[in-house]
């Protein structure tokens, strides 16, 4: 069984900067996709950002390209999630998952991620 724990949140001013990290247990970490997604009060849940942790290869939400990036410390089993640039709009309770390995473009899907973590709420102030 999998499990997700993430940190890293806290409360920082517009403009800002938080790594969130995303430490993982339990399965074969290399075989694994794992993604960040957010979701705000009376909001959906919003793909963030994704790493396929056997390839590198990463994807970026629209709403975060260019201010966000993630990165994996494989030794570590950890996924970090770095945001720059932070917008009173970012606010939001982050949540790390992880599934088994497959198309990269499934990577941005909410829907086929099988383990979640309890999240770690990001405040963004003006």
């Amino acid at each position: 069984q999998v499990q997700l724990v993430e940190s890293g949140g806290e409360w920082v001013q517009a403009g800002g900067s938080l790594r969130l990290s995303c430490a993982a247990s339990g399965g074969a970490f290399i075989d694994y996709q794992m993604g960040w997604f957010r979701q705000a009060p009376g909001k959906e849940r919003e793909f963030v950002a994704a790493i396929d942790l056997n390839t590198g290869a990463a994807s970026i939400g629209d709403s975060v390209k260019g201010r966000f990036t993630i990165s994996s410390d494989i030794v570590k089993a950890t996924v970090y999630l770095h945001m720059n640039s932070l917008k009173p709009e970012d606010t939001a309770v982050y949540y790390c998952a992880a599934k088994a390995a497959d198309l990269i473009a499934t990577m941005r899907d909410t829907h086929s991620y099988r383990y979640w973590g309890l999240g770690t709420r990001v405040t963004v102030s003006t």
